[in-house]
């Protein structure tokens, strides 16, 4: 039997949770809760579309241009955005892990982002995937094993799915103060703003209302947490099914997207929210970027489940 597109897939299962996973990006193929599913999945045979359930590193989101100076050199990255110019989501996306190791429940995968142009350095990405009654939980650890710094961001890229129809009818709560505005064009930062009055507080989800047409191709930062340091972002549809994301401290800015496509069948099918460890094109700017010294890790983890009716 031969390999899908997507690469080599890993079904989990624990209570009524069920996930698939896909080697090539070690990409969250499929989730669901009792037969309902809380992201938006691809096909096996499709080429992943739009980044769905992709593992993002060494960077998420965008470097301008694909140039950044590090450590006093200048590097050009590929452009993977071509329509805005830019590098995307880093360069995990397309490489195809292998299983280090497996339960009924939990897969664990490895793979080796080489050194090469743009980025002349070797790191090791683990990603681990563990379901159990509480959902699915996710845990990306980069090690750097070359012999010179590096620079390093992560984060997932899962559209959330709360129930029926699509974003415009779910309800949203997303606990940020700070919201990162860009140009219309091209999607380049240009400050932070608080979301009380930015753009009339058109970002402002601190209290859960729904999403109506607003569109949304944003970081937020000042995120709300719980006594334990978890800031969680919670989508729920009008019959009151829905799903949340939740994350630690080692992530303090989120990407929400409202998933918006010129093709109406594919327009606004889920809410990509996407925990990052750094903002986008924090490798010009240094916010929250890590710097991985030769042999150091970093790890970041999240957790999404299924939030019932009452």
């Amino acid at each position: 039997m031969s390999t899908p597109i997507s690469g080599t897939h890993f079904g989990l299962t624990a209570g009524d949770y069920h996930a698939t996973i896909a080697s090539v990006g070690a990409s969250l193929r499929t989730l669901e809760f009792d037969g309902r599913p809380l992201v938006v999945p691809f096909d096996a045979d499709e080429v992943r579309p739009a980044f769905r359930g992709a593992t993002l590193a060494p960077w998420p989101n965008r470097v301008v241009d694909g140039r950044y100076t590090f450590d006093g050199v200048e590097q050009q990255l590929p452009l993977t955005e071509p329509n805005r110019g830019h590098a995307l989501h880093g360069l995990a996306a397309w490489l195809d892990f292998d299983a280090v190791d497996r339960s009924a429940s939990s897969v664990v995968f490895a793979a080796t982002i080489q050194a090469q142009a743009g980025y002349p350095h070797r790191v090791d990405v683990s990603v681990a995937f563990e379901l159990d009654e509480e959902g699915l939980h996710t845990t990306v650890t980069g090690t750097n094993t070359g012999p010179s710094r590096a620079p390093w961001g992560t984060g997932p890229h899962p559209y959330l799915v709360a129930g029926e129809g699509r974003v415009d009818a779910w309800t949203l709560t997303l606990p940020a103060d700070e919201v990162l505005t860009v140009t219309e064009d091209r999607l380049i930062p240009t400050g932070l703003e608080d979301v009380a009055t930015a753009e009339g507080g058109v970002w402002d989800f601190r209290t859960a209302r729904t999403i109506g047409d607003t569109f949304i191709d944003h970081a937020f930062t000042g995120l709300g947490r719980s006594a334990d340091g978890l800031a969680t972002v919670r989508l729920t549809a009008p019959e009151g099914t829905g799903v949340e994301l939740t994350w630690g401290n080692d992530c303090p800015w989120v990407q929400i997207h409202t998933a918006d496509q010129p093709v109406p069948e594919l327009d606004r099918l889920g809410l990509a929210v996407e925990p990052m460890t750094c903002p986008p094109d924090a490798y010009n700017s240094g916010t929250d970027l890590i710097v991985l010294e030769p042999g150091e890790s970093a790890t970041a983890s999240w957790t999404i489940r299924a939030v019932q009716p009452l």
